[in-house]
């Protein structure tokens, strides 16, 4: 008798079409993201493939509240124990998982050291990805040289749900000491809707005029949202 969709195993899939030799032979990028789990988790359980596991865990994601990024934000935000109470993850399975996501947030890190800001889009593709998935208000600050290369990001403040107090002179303080030349401010909204609050413009006002009297343009503010931003520079509010 043959095996039913339940007891497959990855041995039994061709090989051209297993997640780990799909992914060598055309690039992580043609992997769905329940295959790049896969490959990570490397083994499933006794019922179902590393595939299947991954989909639950995106579905388990997903029924949590976390439909708009796929079950991806659960994965990043969750503990370790979170996890581990999952049917099917033992401690080595989360490991790997925890390992992974922090290894994809330090090379963006190292990422956001090297580039060039042009326009709004560029700070969208560099802060999306990580502050996306933030589950608390954080406000954020990207310093910029003369040729706007980007000289460091800094995490000025971490808040509630709902707000996240930016103060000039930690600011400002930060941005003498690495000599920029201009900042663009950078908080999420951790209900997933960017539309700037009252108070997101009233605190740009602000920190637009400190930097002018120090000499330190505020080139921009992006409010992250759930894969989308908003660019005060781009809609005009001032």
């Amino acid at each position: 008798m043959g095996k039913t969709a339940a007891h497959l195993t990855l041995q039994d899939i061709p090989a051209e079409e297993r997640p780990r030799e799909r992914l060598l032979s055309k690039g992580a990028q043609a992997l769905s993201n329940a295959e790049i789990l896969a490959v990570l988790l490397r083994t499933g359980t006794a019922s179902e493939t590393a595939v299947q596991l991954g989909q639950r865990l995106l579905l388990y994601g997903i029924e949590r509240g976390d439909a708009n990024s796929n079950g991806l934000r659960f994965l990043a935000t969750s503990s370790v124990s979170d996890l581990l109470a999952i049917k099917g993850l033992g401690p080595a399975k989360v490991a790997q998982l925890k390992a992974a996501i922090e290894l994809g947030r330090r090379i963006s890190a190292v990422c956001a050291s090297r580039a060039v800001v042009g326009c709004p889009a560029d700070v969208g593709a560099l802060m999306m990805e990580e502050m996306r998935f933030l589950d608390q208000e954080q406000f954020r600050v990207v310093f910029l040289n003369t040729k706007n290369h980007v000289l460091g990001v800094t995490t000025v403040s971490v808040g509630g749900l709902n707000s996240s107090p930016a103060h000039p002179r930690e600011i400002f303080k930060e941005a003498i000491r690495r000599s920029a030349a201009a900042i663009v401010l950078v908080h999420n909204h951790p209900s997933g809707d960017p539309t700037p609050s009252r108070d997101d413009i009233e605190v740009t006002r602000r920190l637009v005029s400190s930097g002018k009297l120090l000499g330190i343009e505020v080139l921009d503010h992006l409010i992250i949202g759930e894969g989308r931003y908003v660019s005060f520079r781009e809609s005009n509010i001032s």
